[in-house]
């Protein structure tokens, strides 16, 4: 069972439930918890970065699921397993943040509800290379929007930049394990690869602006 890295802030790792609104209760949320913007940047890319960020990992999260409905039982379970736990311990860390800091949830949430669980039970449905393959193009996307969003964070937000450096390592771990399990081998696998990363990029755009 995988268990959340040591090196990992501590203030980052308590479990927690994501509030339903800006804030865990109905007051004002206070000022130096609200979202930050980065220097020179009109946009509260702070904000969105966080959001977007939440909902990448419940996609994730629900995409391994819907792999596990269909795969889990097999020879394949317990590497889906070990990738479901990393993923649910970057969502669990995500709800903090975003609780912490007053910031909502996407909007399209129950969209990446079922869009996640569809995408993998369907690729897993298609077999366990196929399945593979999903799990490639999409941690080679979220690996490129990891690398781009530490690159834009300063020193005073060092915490939250390691936090995103180490999930930026479990998921190309992930994408590793995707190739050493024949993912390039999926029946048209140029053409499902690109069509989920195009889903993919497209899903992090919305996340960001709605």
């Amino acid at each position: 069972m995988s268990h959340p890295n040591p090196t990992l802030p501590a203030h980052l790792l308590a479990p927690r439930p994501l509030a339903d609104g800006p804030a865990a209760d109905a007051g004002e949320v206070p000022a130096s918890a609200r979202p930050r913007r980065l220097p020179g940047d009109p946009v509260p890319s702070l904000e969105r970065m966080i959001r977007v960020d939440q909902a990448g990992e419940y996609g994730a999260v629900r995409i391994y699921t819907g792999q596990m409905a269909v795969l889990g039982k097999g020879d394949k379970g317990p590497m889906l397993r070990h990738m479901t736990e990393q993923e649910q311990v970057h969502l669990e860390t995500f709800n903090k943040l975003a609780r912490e800091r007053g910031i909502r949830p996407t909007m399209l949430q129950p969209v990446w509800h079922l869009a996640g669980w569809a995408l993998g039970a369907g690729t897993a449905a298609l077999g366990s290379r196929a399945a593979m393959a999903c799990t490639v193009a999409v941690e080679e996307v979220i690996d490129q929007h990891y690398a781009e969003q530490a690159e834009q964070l300063g020193p005073d937000e060092a915490p939250l930049k390691a936090t995103i450096e180490q999930f930026r390592a479990e998921e190309l771990e992930h994408r590793d394990i995707g190739l050493a399990h024949e993912a390039e081998l999926a029946t048209g696998y140029p053409v499902l690869s690109a069509l989920i990363k195009a889903g993919s990029r497209t899903a992090i755009w919305l996340s960001q602006r709605i």
